[in-house]
């Protein structure tokens, strides 16, 4: 059993309750566990925003300041799940497998944002030349349910052993979203409002069958097919307004937009925001193995094959969107030394779409102030990859390793502007999820874990992780990284054991690079700060107390916005607006008690 709590930096505390409990049951064995999980995130924001870059004016901060926004963003809800498993082995070889989970999520996010026309400006309320320019609320009610069964038998068969695995889940998503924004520049002040209601409705069910069979004493050779069904049910419906209100003495910091709307207006369904997916795959595998302890590979192939249809409801139009592919690999893995092992690999992958890409909607101010218009004839991302990596066992549990990696991709899926003006207006766009084309991805990982025996110190365990990552492919600009790739990230920390007080603690610091993202009328580029987690522990025979506290450095997430009205300006670095914003959520403290009988 476990109990505990999260406390977060604006004193919000949010409960952790869990237990597991196993036992003998119907000559098998019987896995039932429960958990309830609070989780709360809020993130404040602080937007600059400017006609101009410093690349073209060194004073733009004092020259060409537009206005100041800021904004709180609050995610706070629950999680409620229940899972159970059930295995049992039977005298002939047999084995049965059932496992189940249902996890029901009830969130609300809240944001509230101040934008102003000063700097440095905090206005109460609004009179006539004031520095309050919109006062804007949003707030969104999520409830979403989902489960699955998964159920598995293996036998004895035909000189092997086959395995037969069924699978069923459900997802559903209800959604109900109010916003009222109040442009306060002039008076009398101008409000508008929206509501919008999104249903979501996901099925899945899959089947799946793998034999195997001993070809002489060190040889497997395993083939099978597999067979899986997807739909979604989706509806988006979305009603408007605009009023004028003719009074002076807006209080924002006691008065919320919200009070001020007449909700429950005439909803319409959004372009292409009726509609159904459905995605019908079947795939074939073999494969042959051989293991032995100096040199063990393996080699196979998959064939995929999909055929998804996506029907706009209300316009009564369906796309087909059908494709397969052939999916070889080869894994090798050779012991240089009692310790040392060099492994390698090539192999095609894939990348399905995602249905959230490919609905037909059309979604106002989905993304920022850009619209997200999906795309129904999305294509796959397919990628041949090769690996070469070599490890080194340290001791008894130490381990180092270095694996080098590259990827030529296809059909590359990025986020990208269709260059049509956006429902914002001019400097505005929709975006759309599109094959950005070829592209490539070398990269090198390094991972070292092990206690320092070799130093007299057997109870301290030190990790580090660290991957640098390159990539290229070419858009309407030129050659660039992949959009929103970090060059590094990397982890590193220690582990502390006290035996004799039994207790540990420890640390782990994370830190990534930069990331730039590029499309038609916007160039963004990120800064994350480091991550630092701390934690101490003290056991009990049957009982453990730990403590954490992540996120204890604050760190932020920085983002510099270039934006544009057209491909020709951003070319010429004729900016439509400069924005800068930085965001951060503030240290969190945990603690937990576990209990184990």
């Amino acid at each position: 059993m476990r109990a505990g709590g999260l406390r977060y930096d604006d004193g919000e505390l949010k409960e952790s309750f869990a237990g597991v409990y196993g036992t003998e049951f119907a000559g098998g064995r019987l896995l039932v566990g429960a958990n309830l999980q609070g989780r709360y995130n809020p993130k404040q924001k602080s937007s600059r925003r400017y006609g101009d870059s410093p690349e073209n004016n060194p004073n733009y901060a004092t020259d060409d300041f537009d206005n100041r926004e800021d904004q709180s963003d609050t995610r706070d809800g629950d999680d409620t799940s229940l899972n159970a498993s059930f295995e049992k082995v039977f005298d002939n070889g047999g084995k049965f497998d059932i496992s189940a989970m249902w996890v029901d999520t009830d969130r609300t996010e809240d944001e509230r944002s101040f934008e102003y026309d000063d700097a440095s400006a905090t206005s109460g309320s609004v009179v006539e030349g004031g520095n309050l320019i919109s006062d804007n609320a949003n707030v969104s009610f999520i409830d979403q349910t989902n489960y699955n069964i998964n159920s598995g038998y293996e036998l004895p068969l035909l000189g092997g052993t086959s395995k037969f695995k069924l699978g069923y889940a459900s997802f559903e998503e209800s959604v109900y979203e109010q916003e009222v924004e109040l442009d306060t520049s002039e008076l009398p002040m101008v409000f508008e409002e929206a509501e919008e209601t999104v249903d979501i409705d996901d099925k899945e069910w899959s089947l799946q069958w793998q034999h195997s069979l001993l070809v002489g004493d060190s040889k497997e050779v395993q083939f099978g097919a597999f067979v899986q069904g997807k739909e979604r049910d989706t509806a988006i419906f979305v009603a408007e307004d605009e009023l004028e209100k003719d009074f002076t003495n807006w209080e924002q910091f006691s008065q919320n937009p919200l009070i001020l709307a007449g909700f429950n207006n005439e909803f319409e369904p959004v372009d292409g925001g009726v509609n159904k997916l459905e995605e019908d795959r079947f795939d074939l595998f073999a494969l042959i193995k051989h293991e032995a302890d100096v040199f063990s590979w393996e080699m196979g192939v998959r064939w995929e094959s999909t055929d998804s249809s996506i029907t706009d409801t209300n316009e009564g139009v369906t796309a087909e969107n059908d494709y397969d592919f052939f999916l070889p690999s080869a894994h090798f893995r050779y012991s240089v030394s009692d310790n040392g092992r060099v492994s390698a690999s090539v192999a095609r992958s894939l990348r399905r779409p995602d249905f959230d890409y490919m609905t037909p909607a059309l979604l106002e101010e989905e993304l920022a102030d850009n619209d997200f218009l999906g795309n129904p004839s999305l294509k796959p991302e397919s990628s041949w990859g090769i690996d070469l990596g070599y490890e080194y066992r340290l001791g008894k549990s130490g381990v180092v390793g270095v694996n080098v990696f590259y990827r030529d991709v296809s059909d590359l899926i990025e986020i990208a502007s269709t260059g049509v003006e956006g429902s914002e207006g001019e400097g505005t766009f929709v975006l759309q999820p599109q094959n950005t084309g070829d592209g490539t991805v070398q990269g090198v990982e390094f991972d070292l874990s092990t206690p320092l025996s070799a130093l007299n110190m057997p109870n301290t365990g030190i990790f580090l992780n660290y991957s640098w990552l390159d990539s290229e492919v070419e858009d309407s600009f030129g050659k660039r990284k992949f959009n929103d790739q970090s060059d590094y990230v990397y982890n590193v920390g220690f582990i502390q054991d006290l035996p004799t007080l039994r207790a540990s603690f420890g640390a782990t610091y994370r830190n990534q690079g930069d990331a730039y993202g590029r499309f038609v009328g916007e160039e963004v580029t990120t800064s994350y700060g480091a991550d630092l987690e701390l934690f101490v522990e003290k056991r009990w025979d049957d009982i453990t107390l730990r403590l954490v506290g992540s996120n204890l450095l604050d760190a932020s997430k920085d983002e510099v916005f270039n934006k544009f009205d057209s491909l020709d300006d951003q070319n010429n670095r004729a900016f439509d607006e400069y924005e800068l914003e930085s965001e951060e959520a503030g240290p969190v403290i945990q603690v937990m008690l576990r209990y184990a009988f």
